[in-house]
């Protein structure tokens, strides 16, 4: 697994094509749009609104097959079959669409590299209000390549997926690969999986926040000046946003990580305490403040939503003075818990979330504890798309390759210098933490 965006992934050299699906919206009914799709898709059509996941096939690989496989697992998420369009009043709306599926457009690469090819694809392809707004590229090596494994790449605007979908999706397509090979139903053997949509609705029907969260939201928010945690360092002129710097750091090694999590047990805590006791040390030796930062978490409640496909994502916000690591589990605990309930109402005080330029984010997974699991041997390549950015997010990914890093900044002189010696006192800790000191 590498985590990587579309200016430094690796692809093979040789022939790119995408395969084309065409998408006709079903206008008699809206579909619930949920809080962060709204925000997002709302903020209009754009490059680099996208994500994506690579993987490299097992041979031999029939491009009549893949299709026939990418149309099952279109059919099987609801998501993939939904259009946004634009509302009266600044909204949008969602609608259900007619998907077709095929054929196969042809990209001259040239003498290019192939993944400024892709770029400009899914740039295209993969906007907010495409119809629809995913793709699939392939790409086949040359007959000269050491490793003749075609790749392929599935990528969506991020109102339709996060980074476990994308597992989800890459599961999907080599089990329904393997049944159009066998004969069978695509797809007939994976589980159920019910539409984001659903998930959109169920969220909305949930209970209002009690008052003390609402007080707790507040108490962060106001801590801030009214807006969303900001990067506690100068960033320079992020008044608009710049061309993004992106940084990833293998910090530790498969070994590294197990002993990463050795000492978090020892500390009576799991490894993302431990992690947040470092992020807050950091913070408070280079920055002089508490970590206080948004925190993305989760919002697959329900088993029934562990093979499902969307943006199951909200926005939480973490604070933590101590670098105790039973204090900062209580930290992350409290963060879950700010997480766990409609934001709308929550933040309608402040109209809507109340982002500003320089809004830092801290977000962490470890795939291995994900119920839905890929083979190592598909050398799997999780990819951001390239963008324009007034703020800093960092990702924290743990897999069975070790612990990895991956910050996304402004790139201006001061972000550089800044978030760059936060990231070097990050990856010290981490480092220092799995050695026990």
């Amino acid at each position: 697994m590498r985590l990587t965006n579309v200016a430094q992934m690796t692809l093979p050299t040789g022939r790119l094509r995408s395969l084309e699906v065409r998408a006709v919206p079903q206008r008699a009914e809206r579909l619930p749009v949920s809080f962060d799709q709204a925000r997002h898709v709302g903020e209009g059509d754009r490059p680099g609104s996208w994500m994506a996941i690579a993987v490299r096939l097992p041979l031999p690989v029939i491009d009549q097959d893949v299709a026939a496989a990418w149309a099952a697992v279109c059919a099987r998420h609801g998501t993939l079959r939904t259009v946004f369009e634009r509302a009266g009043g600044g909204e949008v709306a969602l609608h259900d669409a007619d998907l077709t599926v095929g054929p196969w457009v042809e990209h001259d690469v040239g003498d290019r590299a192939t993944r400024d090819v892709v770029r400009e694809v899914l740039d295209g392809a993969c906007r907010p209000f495409a119809s629809p707004a995913h793709r699939l590229c392939l790409v086949e090596p040359a007959p000269e390549a050491d490793d003749p494994r075609p790749a392929v790449l599935l990528a969506a605007d991020h109102a339709h997926v996060d980074l476990w979908s994308l597992v989800v999706l890459v599961r999907d397509l080599v089990a329904c690969i393997d049944d159009v090979r066998r004969g069978a139903e695509p797809g007939g053997r994976l589980p159920p999986s019910p539409a984001f949509a659903d998930h959109t609705a169920a969220l909305r029907a949930r209970p209002p926040a009690p008052g003390h969260v609402r007080r707790r939201w507040a108490d962060i928010l106001e801590a801030e000046g009214g807006v969303m945690p900001l990067f506690p360092l100068p960033l320079g002129d992020v008044s608009a946003p710049t061309p993004e710097v992106v940084e990833v750091r293998d910090v530790l090694d498969a070994d590294g990580a197990a002993r990463f999590a050795d000492v978090a047990h020892g500390r009576g805590v799991r490894m993302i305490a431990l992690a947040m006791s470092v992020l807050t040390r950091a913070t408070r030796e280079v920055a002089g403040a508490p970590l206080r930062a948004v925190f993305p978490v989760h919002s697959r409640y329900e088993d029934r939503w562990h093979d499902a496909v969307g943006w199951f994502i909200t926005n939480a916000v973490i604070e933590s003075y101590d670098t105790d690591p039973r204090t900062c589990a209580a930290a992350v605990r409290e963060a879950l818990g700010l997480g766990s309930w409609p934001l709308a109402p929550i933040l309608a005080p402040w109209g809507g979330m109340p982002q500003a330029p320089g809004m830092f984010a801290v977000s962490w997974l470890d795939t291995r504890r994900l119920p839905v699991h890929l083979d190592p041997a598909l050398d799997v390549q999780y990819v951001s798309a390239a963008t324009r950015t007034d703020g800093v997010m960092v990702w924290f990914v743990v897999n069975d390759s070790g612990l990895h890093l991956r910050c996304r900044y402004p790139g201006t002189p001061q972000a550089r210098a800044n978030v760059g010696a936060w990231l070097d006192a990050v990856e010290g800790g981490l480092v220092a933490a799995a050695e026990g000191r």
